[in-house]
């Protein structure tokens, strides 16, 4: 692919996501339906991307910004649903695809059915995620499908390398299967933790915002290669150190916090679009393959229709008969009672299976040599790959938001537990600032004045108690002449690094709770993200101006 052509088609993606998201329609589906309609342009010439690329620098940073926003307090409150659908759904939807894929595709060894299973298995909860927030879905099964499609790809990637190796060879102990997956959990999870404990004590001892936010933007590059050179799962590599580093981003300073958010959005945007534009410019070009391989178009839709079936029908089924699961809690356990998912939630997550970045990724990427010759049936296996995907979104994608709302989930319960939590959170931090106050006042006393002191600490409580910005109230820029300017600007620092240190008390609070388990992660970043634009504004005043 040429500059000239890439840049187009970036641009091309975003402005057509950009309209999506303007009007409220399926933004995927948008960009891939616009893309196959520009592939059948006489003057539009096919476009190659290596799809190991693909999967290599599109892949790490998307993961890596969903497990920034997770709570990994959620997460491991969840992990019996998240593992049993994160592992268990994506190693039976793929073996249950396979059978299906080598009766309706005349001559394809199982081992290359495998390959299109492990690419069709992992669902994509982006969408998913974004439709219950805005619907009110329970955060317990958000949490679900958030870490669910955490762990999914490095399951059916894992799996994905060992068919592949299948494939070529011709056969696969199963026993080297299994050595694989545990050498890439075990590497993975390791270098994903390294990576995340070095970038960490790194980022705390930045002052420079903007290069703690570069080296977040090289974090998930490192923590992929790094693992898949040792022979882990990059994958979870980069969701490790995606869970640790935005478990302790309140440690680090408020401003690389303020910088990240912003960046990883436009990230997504830009990479999202970018994958579902490239498919669907190279949709046209597959089904020509198709039309020219042994198989026919006509094996491949029937193919495409039986597959999305079974990964449509094996999903629900699989999520009710291990709901039981959920239930299991080993001595020792702290999991709290709420965690599982009632009969309603259960619902809305086996109804969430719409495919995406990684299935149209891993589809691109199948070799085109397979041992001493062509890749068994690879133009179908991709289209049945894209057919799924885009039937999914179509089927699943439409449908969800209506589902949730007959279900009647959207009902407010956490959003009135989180109003609880932050009430009795902001009486701690209150507190805490009050006694940072308390702490300061003998020290400003002996330079301003017992009177004044009081003066100042009790007006900052209150101002603080009120939610109000202390420093824009106790400040006055208008003194800005005459001989008390000097004394005025000494005052006013005084007074902002005062409220610094209540900022930073509260801040102590907040982490503390949330280690705690007695405050959401959801609240905490919330409060956390007051406390940050607050210190913003203390930096940008006029007295570090003058």
């Amino acid at each position: 692919m040429s500059e000239a052509a890439f840049f187009v088609l970036v641009a091309g993606a975003v402005a057509v996501t950009a309209v999506a998201r303007r009007y409220g329609w399926p933004a995927h589906l948008l960009v891939l339906a616009t893309g196959l309609a520009v592939s059948f342009v006489p003057a539009v010439p096919r476009i190659d991307v290596n799809p190991h690329l693909l999967l290599g620098l599109v892949l790490p940073p998307l993961l890596y910004s969903a497990s920034l926003t997770s709570s990994y307090q959620d997460f491991r409150a969840s992990l019996n649903s998240i593992t049993r659908l994160g592992v268990g759904l994506v190693l039976v939807t793929a073996a249950a695809v396979a059978v299906v894929a080598a009766q309706l595709i005349p001559g394809l060894p199982l081992s290359a059915a495998l390959v299109l299973g492990a690419v069709v298995a992992p669902p994509d909860a982006v969408a998913a995620t974004a439709v219950g927030r805005r619907l009110g879905l329970p955060r317990r099964a958000t949490t679900v499908l958030t870490g669910e499609s955490l762990i999914n790809d490095a399951t059916s990637l894992t799996l994905y390398k060992v068919a592949i190796a299948a494939a070529s060879t011709g056969a696969t102990a199963l026993t080297d299967g299994v050595g694989v997956f545990a050498v890439a959990v075990v590497a993975g999870v390791g270098v994903g933790l390294a990576v995340g404990f070095v970038v960490h004590l790194v980022r705390v001892h930045l002052d420079d915002a903007v290069v703690a936010s570069t080296l977040g933007l090289l974090t998930p590059f490192a923590a992929y290669w790094g693992a898949e050179q040792l022979g882990g799962s990059g994958v979870l590599a980069v969701v490790a150190a995606g869970l640790y580093l935005g478990h302790t981003s309140p440690e680090a300073g408020y401003a690389t916090r303020l910088y990240e958010g912003p960046i990883w959005s436009t990230f997504d945007m830009v990479l999202e679009s970018f994958t579902f534009a490239l498919i669907g410019v190279q949709l046209s070009w597959v089904v020509r393959d198709v039309v020219e391989a042994d198989q026919g178009v006509r094996t491949a839709v029937v193919a495409a229709f039986g597959v999305l079936a079974a990964t449509v029908v094996v999903r629900p089924l699989y999520v009710f008969a291990t709901a039981w699961v959920d239930n299991v809690r080993l001595p020792g356990s702290h999991r709290p009672a709420r965690d599982s998912l009632s009969a309603r939630e259960s619902a809305v997550v086996s109804w969430a299976g719409m495919r995406g970045v990684v299935t149209l990724a891993a589809a691109a990427a199948i070799p085109v040599t397979s041992g001493n010759g062509p890749f068994p049936a690879r133009a179908t296996l991709q289209l049945v790959a894209y057919g799924v995907a885009i039937g999914t979104l179509l089927m699943q994608g439409l449908s969800l938001p209506w589902m949730i709302r007959a279900l009647g989930l959207g009902s407010g319960e956490d959003a009135a537990h989180d109003a609880s939590q932050e009430a009795g959170l902001r009486v701690l931090t209150n507190r805490a600032a009050a006694e940072t106050l308390r702490s300061r006042q003998d020290v400003l006393a002996r330079s301003v004045g017992p009177e004044v002191a009081e003066q100042i600490t009790s007006g900052l409580a209150r101002a603080i108690e009120q939610r109000g910005r202390a420093v824009a109230t106790a400040l006055d820029p208008a003194v800005d002449s005459g001989p008390g300017r000097p004394a005025a600007l000494e005052h006013g620092r005084r007074l902002q690094q005062l409220r610094r240190d209540t900022v930073a008390a509260q801040r102590v609070v907040l982490m503390r709770e949330r280690d705690a388990g007695r405050v959401d992660e959801v609240v905490m970043r919330r409060m956390l993200r007051e406390l940050d634009l607050e210190e913003e504004q203390l930096s940008s005043s006029w007295l570090n101006r003058v």
